[in-house]
Formats: structure tokens, C-alpha cells, sequence
């Protein structure tokens, strides 16, 4: 097999599975700041009983992320000296300042938000959490400013060092940081983030009130998280609007493969769903005539450059980037529809009574990880060929000396630790679920009532 594909092959399975855990841990910060935060204004036992089972949970996440990030890191080394080489400065800077600004603070206050609940008062607590929470917020703004660099360069020269190579450098700091894309796919990252914890919470609260168990602990917990679950799915499809704008302006051959446009120059239909024919470059689908042009331009009749404006060479996979964007939105917009029923539902309890919603509750957690993932997918993919756009190509950035039947076997046994590493974290987890909150989570003088 081919070395450039057995490598992105083996870095998209490491940063898959591991992007299952930083978002998770964002979120579940955020509740756990709020649920600290109430404890603190009301004094109610019931909300530190919350905080202290959601932070078991974190605590789980946020090492196991960890430890599967850590592996990253030595990829771009071992698969990819050379693109290492070229963006080094760049990189350096953006997670030098990850460490130091991010990693330290969460982990540094970690450890109290976990073994600290009877060792400081509720108010330095609630500060750890506030800080950890934050400290998981630096670390995504750090990774994805490097990222959206990859995406749209800028803050930068080319410089060739001893043996005639090129490699970027910088020459404004905070051009880099404010690079084109970073801050609309910030907020929509964080934004996708909030998602998944919420709704992480809402099934594990929705699985209680189904099984009648813990019925106060799963009708606050559902009604805080519900509200973050509104707040992060309806934004998403701002955030995500803006996002698509910028590809337009800025990564034009990647809209014209997300959206489907394939003429050359003419007003674009919007495609509801649809299958992309490669081979003669058209779609196969439903689509809504000039919607996508209007969307864009504000417009119907405003021409958008398509697939076949562009040199075949700098296309990405057409098909793959299509369907992941699409099934992105698609899911997207299924969160918002169930965020939305539930805060209808939510006066006067209907929500709780409502069983074929609990259960649509359960089975949620699953739509911000898989819309993560495609959201992933599709800007990571429609960005091919290039590794960074228009400075490097994808097969450019390989480690010379790294040949297909070493990577395979470090890609055949990655995947072996990491089915074992996630079926140790889904035994962890339901162990910890099927536990439930505990009267040791309950304030001391709140026990004795309990």
C-alpha cells in the first residue's frame, strides 16, 4: 500500500478516537462550573451531589485524553519529519503557548477540583473549576489556531534554510493567531464541544427518569443541560453559516466539493442530500435551485466558482467531502429539533413524562460526537491535496525513510490499544452510571436528611 495513505490513514484513526475525549471534557467543565456555581448561590445539597458525580466522569475523560493526544505529538515526527520541518516555527509558537497557557492551568487545578471537595471551602472549589474549565477552553483555542493556519496561512514568510529547503516562519504573531479562518471555526468548534457534554448529561438524566432512579438528580440535571444543549446546537448553525462563508471566500475548491457545486461559474443550487458522480462530476440528489448562491452572496443569481473551475490535481475527494458536510449538517439540525422539543416539553414537567423523548435523550449522546467527527472529516479532507493550503502538499510532508510495512503495523496495533482503550473507557463509564450519585456526594449535614 501506498505510504502517503497508510499515514493520514493512521494519523486520522489517532485523532479520531482521541477527539472523542477534549470535547467531552470541555463541556462537562461547563456544567460542572454551573452546577458549582448554583450550589454556591443556593446552598442546595443537590447541586454539589451533581458536581461531584459529573466530575468523576470528567476525570476519566480528561485522562484518557491525555494519554491518546500524547501520541500525536510523536507522529508528526516519526510520519511526518518534513511537513514538521516546514511549519516548526509556526507550530512551535502556537503549542508552546497550548502547554503553558492551557495544559498546565487545567492539570495544575485538576487535582483539587477531583480530591479537594473536603480539603478547601465550596468557593475555592468552584474556582477550580472555573480555572480547569478555562484551561480546557485555552487548550482548543491553541489547537485550533495551529490548525486553521494549515487551513488559511497568514503572519508568515518562507525562509530556505542550509540544504535549500523551504519552511515557514513568522513574521506577526498575532496575524498567525488571527489567521482567517480560526475564529469562526472556534467558536464553532467550542460550540460542538458544549454540545457534547450537554448531551452526554441528557442521556445519562434521561436514563435515570426511564428507569425511574435518581428521578430529583435527573430532572436538574436534565433541566441545566438542556439549556446549555439549546444554546450550543441553535449557535452551531450561526457559527457554522459563518464558518461556510469563510471556506467560500478562502478555500473555494473545498465549498465547491462540500456544497456540490460542479459548473464551472453559474448560480448554485443548495443540495438536501444527494450522491456526488466523481466521474462525470455531477450530483445525483435534491436540491433547491439558486438557495446556496442567495445563502452565500445574498443573491440567487450570483455565480460560485465549481468543481470545474479548478485544476483536477487540486481537488479533494469529492464524494467523501460532500457526504461528510452533509451528514454534519443533517445531524445539526436533529440536535436543535431535540433541544428545542425538550424546552417546550419542559414547563410543568411534560418533558419528563415524555418517554419516547427520554429515549430519543439516551441515544443523543452519540449525534455531537459523530457531528464532530464529520465536521472533522470534512475540513480535514476538503483541504486535499494541500497539508498547508497552497504551501504544501499532502505527499510532500512525509518522513523520507518511513516506509508503508512499518506504518502498517504501527496502524494494525494502534487500532488493537485503542478498541481496548475504549472498551475499558465504556466499562469505566458504566460502572460509574450504573452507580449513580452517591449520599457521600451529599454535603455531611445534608446526609443525615438524605
Amino acid at each position: 500500500m501506498d505510504v502517503a495513505l497508510l499515514s493520514r490513514l493512521q494519523f486520522a484513526v489517532t485523532i479520531g478516537f482521541h477527539y472523542i475525549y477534549p470535547p467531552l471534557s470541555i463541556g462537562l467543565g461547563v456544567l460542572l462550573v454551573v452546577m458549582e456555581g448554583l450550589y454556591l448561590a443556593t446552598k442546595a445539597p443537590l447541586y454539589q451531589q451533581m458536581a461531584k458525580f459529573f466530575v468523576r466522569i470528567f476525570g476519566l475523560t480528561f485522562a484518557i485524553g491525555v494519554a491518546t493526544g500524547i501520541v500525536m505529538e510523536f507522529e508528526f515526527g516519526t510520519n511526518w519529519a518534513a511537513y514538521s520541518r516546514f511549519v516548526g516555527d509556526v507550530f512551535g509558537s502556537a503549542l508552546a503557548a497550548e502547554g503553558i497557557f492551557a495544559f498546565f492551568l487545567e492539570s495544575g487545578f485538576l487535582a483539587l477540583l477531583l480530591f479537594g471537595w473536603d480539603k478547601v471551602g465550596p468557593r475555592m472549589h468552584f474556582v477550580s473549576a472555573v480555572l480547569v474549565c478555562l484551561g480546557a477552553h485555552f487548550s482548543a483555542i491553541w489547537i485550533v489556531v495551529a490548525n486553521s493556519w494549515m487551513q488559511t496561512p497568514a503572519g508568515y514568510h518562507l525562509v530556505t534554510d542550509a540544504a535549500g529547503r523551504p519552511r515557514a516562519e513568522i513574521t506577526d504573531f498575532w496575524a498567525l493567531v488571527f489567521n482567517p479562518s480560526s475564529v469562526d471555526r472556534l467558536i464553532h468548534t467550542v460550540l460542538g464541544a458544549w454540545s457534547a457534554g450537554a448531551f452526554f448529561a441528557l442521556s445519562v438524566a434521561a436514563y435515570y427518569l426511564l428507569k425511574r432512579r435518581h428521578e430529583a438528580f435527573a430532572r436538574a440535571t436534565m433541566t441545566i443541560a438542556l439549556g446549555l444543549a439549546a444554546v450550543a446546537s441553535t449557535g452551531s448553525l450561526l457559527t457554522g453559516d459563518w464558518s461556510a462563508k469563510g471556506v467560500a471566500r478562502n478555500q473555494p475548491e473545498k465549498f465547491a466539493a462540500m456544497e456540490g457545486v460542479m459548473e464551472a461559474s453559474a448560480p448554485a443550487a443548495l443540495h438536501i442530500l444527494g450522491w456526488v458522480d466523481e466521474a462525470n462530476q455531477r450530483v445525483v440528489g435534491i436540491e433547491i435551485p439558486g438557495l446556496l448562491s442567495w445563502m452565500v452572496t445574498g443573491d440567487a443569481n450570483t455565480p460560485i466558482p465549481g468543481v470545474k473551475s479548478f485544476p483536477a490535481d487540486d481537488l479533494p475527494p469529492l464524494n467523501l467531502t460532500f457526504q461528510a458536510f452533509h451528514l454534519m449538517v443533517a445531524i445539526g439540525m436533529a440536535l436543535i429539533g431535540l433541544s428545542l422539543t425538550g424546552l417546550v416539553l419542559l414547563p410543568r414537567g411534560r418533558l419528563f413524562r415524555t418517554r419516547w423523548l427520554l429515549w430519543a435523550f439516551v441515544f443523543g449522546v452519540l449525534g455531537p460526537q459523530l457531528g464532530n467527527q464529520l465536521g472533522w472529516m470534512a475540513a480535514e479532507v476538503g483541504r486535499q491535496p494541500w497539508i498547508v493550503y497552497k504551501l504544501m502538499r499532502t505527499a510532500d510532508g512525509l518522513s523520507p525513510v518511513v516506509k508503508a510495512p512499518a506504518v502498517l503495523f504501527s496502524l494494525v496495533l494502534f487500532s488493537l490499544i485503542y478498541a481496548l482503550l475504549f472498551a475499558l473507557f465504556l466499562f469505566l463509564l458504566d460502572q460509574k452510571i450504573a452507580h449513580g450519585p452517591l449520599d457521600d456526594d451529599l454535603p455531611a449535614d445534608a446526609r443525615h436528611r438524605a
